[in-house]
């Protein structure tokens, strides 16, 4: 089942489109990791999806129903942690929470409890008193409390230490298993390779990628190093006997050493190697990192 259907949504404020044909399908029980560079389009998104902006164009549905008919309704089946989360000062976390779940009609006192556990926060002090952390976490509380069926976290471990993300993830996880699903905005792609397992990328309102993380690996770079034996011929002379596959990228080569980065699955790279006689090969874990920043590298490209 689809928990986000989005169809051709487009967002334009006067000539600048913000949003361009967005086509999202999020299933249940699905964790997925929301990422682009400042400016991409995700807030956007994510506005759109809780009915608190209006498409200039095209269709958004979460839980199967438009969002401009039904946002309230749906707002009142999510969980949402904005990127900046505030508080009213003068008020306890736990009189907050309180507070917000009478909002929603819901008793979630023993949810709160759990949760206030499970995050490491103190719910008898006033907010004011509150660091960025503790704040952060009482968001995090507020977004979890009632059990949602979809959760949109925007940056969540801001300000968390190790510890706590730790506790998060694994409350996460659980709400996965529940069959709920999440959707989660980050600039981090090693939480998002942690957690995740679909990643979406926008780059200037278009998502140019929208895949298992395992698919996105094989697009991402490995960088390899293989010699060969005394016996071969110098690197130069192998490899115009062997031509290059257009995923191995030279970087340096020496007599009997190749240095570089291989795109794609390691089957067609040691199908490749196999003649050669490789007597050592080292082959880095793809990076996730160096994927992205080309990604932002071509929006800075084309904003510049």
């Amino acid at each position: 089942m689809s928990v986000i259907i989005t169809a051709n949504l487009c967002k334009r404020y006067g000539r600048q489109e913000v949003l361009h044909n967005l086509n999202l399908e999020i299933g249940s029980g699905q964790l997925v990791g929301f990422l682009g560079p400042n400016g991409a389009g995700k807030t956007t998104t994510i506005r759109i999806l809780l009915g608190l902006l209006r498409a200039t164009s095209g269709d958004a549905h979460v839980f199967g129903k438009s969002v401009e008919r039904f946002g309230k309704q749906i707002r009142h089946e999510i969980g949402y942690l904005p990127g900046d989360v505030h508080f009213y000062s003068n008020m306890t976390g736990r009189a907050t929470l309180d507070f917000l779940a009478r909002c929603r009609r819901r008793d979630c006192r023993a949810e709160i409890l759990r949760l206030a556990d499970v995050l490491d926060l103190d719910l008898r002090k006033s907010v004011r008193k509150y660091s960025t952390g503790m704040r952060q976490k009482l968001g995090l509380i507020q977004a979890l409390m009632h059990r949602p069926q979809l959760l949109i976290l925007d940056e969540p471990t801001n300000g968390l230490d190790p510890l706590v993300r730790k506790s998060l993830f694994e409350e996460l996880k659980s709400v996965i298993q529940d069959g709920r699903s999440v959707v989660f905005s980050s600039h981090s792609l090693n939480e998002v390779e942690q957690l995740c397992d679909q990643v979406i990328i926008l780059r200037s309102g278009e998502i140019v990628e929208q895949q298992s993380i395992e698919v996105l690996k094989s697009k991402a770079l490995r960088r390899v190093e293989f010699a060969f034996c005394e016996e071969q011929l110098q690197a130069n002379s192998l490899l115009q006997a062997n031509p290059l596959p257009s995923a191995l990228q030279i970087s340096s080569r020496s007599p009997g050493l190749i240095k570089g980065t291989w795109t794609g699955g390691m089957e067609a790279l040691l199908s490749w190697l196999q003649p050669l006689q490789v007597t050592d090969l080292i082959v880095e874990r793809p990076d996730l990192n160096d994927l992205f920043m080309t990604y932002y590298s071509r929006q800075r490209g084309l904003s510049d």
